[in-house]
């Protein structure tokens, strides 16, 4: 990540976030119209009819298009990582990116089979945020400055865009973020991650319990919550999703830390994940809990845990045959079919 971001502060956000772009009503209408014209009973393609809907409404447009996806994976490192709340160690994270980059990760071959454009975001490695049981995660210019970076992957002639984080820890951050944004208790939120034995669990709950006590200040503010206990992949990851819905860009969100990453922005506004379709149920207990707060229903649900944007990517497809099947079926005066009101 470069240090030549351009400057935002919170205010800048807050003030982007009180003037989110809306739906296109006449781009949703006219999918509706269509939808209801094809050549096959009303409702009979169930949620593929409402995704080809959601397309056409946040693109603005008619007939959606979505030739051209992209899978956005941003990787960061976390302080918190060094108390042992993941099975991994922290220089898993860059090997990990590498192995993105030379092609052999899941999301590799998924964004293959979805014809996709997967660009991989390095967020400083070499310098993990700051271990939130202590302090504050980021300094205000840091998060905001990260935030900034993740805007800059939506690009122009993005057609959606699929987000998604690799970040040896980021679990645990996932956690005490949708502790400080929903409450409960700490336990609630934190689950096994990449596969902690029950000591390692333990070690997380009481990692997320930490990180609350130290920063009190998180359940007052959603931005403060992001700083104080969030990660450079997920703050970019927030910034992704702005900009996407100030571009009409749809988004596809991936498992629980890219879905609490975007829960930030929601207890900001609660409309401001319209834009934005949750890919799949992470195995993750809190990702459950996180959805239901967020009044939100995955596509998918595989049991799948891996991160990396695999569940986003995957969906992708499915996208692709609401899209497919919207615009190409023919109408039913097309066909010389008879509808039952004919």
């Amino acid at each position: 990540m470069s240090n030549q971001q351009p400057a935002v502060t919170f205010e800048e956000i807050r003030a982007l976030l009180r003037n989110l772009p809306g739906p296109d009503l006449d781009a949703g209408t006219a999918a509706l119209q269509r939808e209801r014209q094809l050549t096959k009973p009303a409702g009979a393609l169930g949620r593929l009819e409402e995704l080809a809907q959601w397309v056409a409404t946040w693109q603005g447009q008619h007939p959606p298009d979505i030739r051209r996806p992209r899978v956005a994976v941003f990787a960061g490192n976390h302080g918190v990582a060094a108390r042992g709340v993941s099975a991994y160690p922290a220089a898993v994270t860059a090997q990990m990116v590498a192995n993105f980059q030379n092609g052999g990760a899941a999301v590799n071959q998924l964004c293959e089979t979805a014809d996709a454009d997967l660009r991989v975001y390095e967020l400083d490695l070499d310098n993990p945020t700051a271990d939130f049981t202590q302090g504050p995660a980021m300094g205000e210019e840091e998060c905001c400055r990260t935030m900034a970076y993740g805007m800059m992957a939506v690009e122009m002639g993005v057609q959606i865009l699929a987000l998604g984080e690799m970040g040896i820890g980021n679990s645990t951050s996932a956690a005490a973020l949708c502790l400080a944004l929903f409450g409960g208790e700490a336990a609630d939120w934190t689950g096994r991650g990449t596969g902690v034995d029950d000591e390692g669990l333990a070690r997380k709950v009481a990692a997320v319990e930490a990180g609350l006590a130290a920063n009190p200040q998180a359940k007052e503010d959603p931005l403060e919550a992001l700083r104080r206990l969030g990660g450079y992949e997920l703050a970019a990851i927030a910034g992704a999703i702005l900009a996407a819905r100030v571009a009409r860009v749809p988004v596809l969100l991936d498992g629980f830390a890219c879905t609490a990453a975007a829960a930030v922005l929601f207890k900001a506004d609660r409309r401001a994940l319209d834009h934005c379709v949750v890919a799949h149920r992470s195995v993750e207990p809190g990702h459950g809990r996180l959805l239901e707060a967020l009044g939100k229903e995955a596509l998918l649900d595989l049991g799948m845990r891996l991160g990396e944007g695999s569940g986003a990517a995957l969906a992708i497809n499915i996208v692709k045959s609401a899209v497919a099947c919207h615009a190409g079926m023919a109408t039913f005066a097309d066909a010389g079919v008879s509808n039952r009101e004919g």
